[in-house]
């Protein structure tokens, strides 16, 4: 995926929050670009980020725990390059 298909879910994301103004609600993706971040926030000025972190071992073993999941823990490695 490039930004290009991602820019129609990060609206989507940002006016459904923006419809809950006040309701509260959590949504979780990555959006670790700033534009992906700015980009939400379009459609939900005051939303809050929060930056999750843990080393490999601990991603690892959460992930290996997940039971169907789509992304198995080979692709790991490529999410901490």
């Amino acid at each position: 995926l490039d930004d290009d298909d991602r820019w129609p879910w990060l609206d989507a994301i940002g006016a459904w929050a923006h419809g809950r103004a006040g309701l509260g609600g959590v949504v979780s993706s990555s959006a670790l670009k700033r534009v992906y971040r700015d980009r939400l926030r379009d459609g939900a000025p005051d939303a809050l980020f929060l930056h999750l972190t843990g080393d490999r071992a601990l991603i690892e073993e959460r992930m290996a725990d997940r039971k169907g999941h789509f992304m198995p823990t080979a692709l790991l490695d490529s999410q901490f390059s």
